[in-house]
């Protein structure tokens, strides 16, 4: 035993020497930046909590076949993520066009055309979110001017309610912007929504597109392993950070299991509600803690559904406060169907119930037997806290650009700190971008001259 210890002493000692950067995570963030920095010659390690890579997005072997337990959905008006694709030579996977949909609204079930569904949410959200392009005129630079800060402190909720009377706009805006921010919407930032919008110009459905249209082909583990193939990153595994402390000229990242790694530099790509759990020495800034501690809206749940028999292609959007909301159909599967839900409140089901998850989708198809269901509590996951990521009122404010700012040595990146698409996989691609320019800026040239050669991919 105390030569095994010895061993792992030595090891974790040659780790620790003649690093450049220390990345926390091996999420899209983590990858891009890993990739980017190894690629002008600097020698870099990830350390990541989970055995696998991929954060927030995870393909795994569910009810017969992959599903995404995670993030999902790409598409061609987010380009980091996009040209990622190009790059590695992956293509995209388009869900089924639903025949049937179903909707709740002014008290009761509805049935429809798609068409029709998609017709109401436009009339209504043509309205509401009209004003994206005077709010966010660079999309991608949501500071650059101070237009936002007129409305950082409305809610979707009370502007939905503001504009709307009770009845079928409101129902079905309340609704379909709980699914977009997977949470409760009365915290839910306006600037959040906006923003989103203003990526796809002010069309509201080519942003609904973009949210739930087109898979990546092989899963978002395809374009994972293959940008981690790419950069030959090489990763710790099991590594839960508890602590990084910066002396002003080496940065030392501690793990719960008390592996050490320093380096002259770290990257940190966690989750906001997993950040207020590491210890910083020196301390965060106020700004910096506060938007951490408070987080963000999302503590929904996703949820897959294998439904007995072939059924049509459907979509269906329920009540806001039902604790499953949104529906569509994806697969067929040996004669079964393939559902993934959603709904805005993990705690108010129990999503792996199956008899809970069925009672939801009946109240808009009654007479459906659910046969199974797969599902991951991200809220409850203390490697995540949150769905995707999704600000409250006055984020853009009071904490975007203290989050986005370096600590020293340390700086941060990851979906929930993105410029742009902040809850996809683009935000996370294009932070990793930005940390990994940062990083090599704090990096002399005499430095990147001397980097050593990379440990083999482990």
């Amino acid at each position: 035993m105390e030569q095994e210890n010895s061993a792992m002493e030595q090891e974790n000692s040659a780790r620790e020497q003649n690093l450049d950067v220390v990345i926390v995570g091996a999420g899209f963030a983590g990858l891009t930046a890993a990739r980017e920095l190894i690629r002008q010659g600097l020698a870099v390690r990830i350390v990541e909590a989970r055995d696998r890579i991929g954060g927030r997005t995870w393909l795994d072997h569910r009810l017969g076949r992959e599903l995404e337990i995670g993030g999902t959905w790409v598409h061609w008006t987010q380009p980091y993520v996009w040209a990622e694709l190009k790059r590695y030579g992956i293509g995209t996977v388009a869900s089924p066009e639903p025949e049937r949909a179903f909707w709740w609204a002014d008290g009761g079930r509805r049935e429809g055309a798609p068409g029709t569904l998609l017709d109401l949410i436009g009339e209504f959200n043509g309205q509401f979110v009209k004003e994206s392009r005077a709010f966010f005129p660079q999309p991608f630079r949501p500071l650059a001017t101070d237009a936002f800060k007129e409305i950082d402190h409305v809610s979707v909720q009370d502007r939905i309610r503001d504009q709307f009377p009770a009845g079928t706009a409101r129902d079905i805006l309340e609704s379909f912007w709980a699914l977009n921010f997977n949470g409760p919407l009365e915290d839910a930032a306006l600037t959040q929504a906006l923003r989103w919008v203003a990526l796809t110009n002010g069309d509201w459905a080519v942003n609904f597109e973009a949210c739930a249209t087109y898979k990546i082909h092989g899963g978002t583990a395809a374009l994972a392993e293959a940008m981690l193939k790419d950069a030959g990153a090489a990763i710790d595994f099991g590594f839960t950070v508890a602590g990084i402390a910066d002396d002003g000229g080496t940065v030392s990242v501690r793990g719960t299991d008390g592996r050490r790694l320093s380096a002259k530099t770290a990257i940190v790509t966690v989750p906001l509600h997993v950040l207020e759990r590491v210890a910083f020495e020196p301390p965060l800034p106020s700004a910096k803690a506060e938007g951490a501690r408070r987080g963000q809206v999302s503590r929904g749940v996703k949820v897959w559904i294998r439904l007995r028999g072939q059924h049509a292609p459907f979509v269906a959007l329920g009540h806001a406060d039902w604790p499953l909301n949104f529906f569509q159909t994806e697969y067929t599967l040996d004669g079964d169907t393939i559902v993934v839900g959603f709904g805005p409140d993990a705690t108010k089901i129990d999503a792996s119930d199956a008899a809970a998850v069925q009672a939801q989708l009946a109240r808009l198809l009654p007479g459906v037997e659910v046969v199974d269901v797969a599902t991951h509590d991200w809220v409850a996951d203390p490697l995540a806290g949150e769905t995707w990521p999704m600000h409250r009122t006055g984020f853009l404010t009071n904490h975007l650009a203290a989050l986005q700012s370096a600590h020293g040595n340390v700086l941060f990146a990851g979906s929930d700190l993105a410029n742009g698409w902040g809850g996809f996989i683009d935000g996370a691609i294009e932070s990793g971008m930005e940390a990994a320019l940062d990083a090599a800026s704090l990096l002399t040239p005499a430095t990147r001259e001397a980097a050593p050669q990379q440990s083999p991919l482990r």
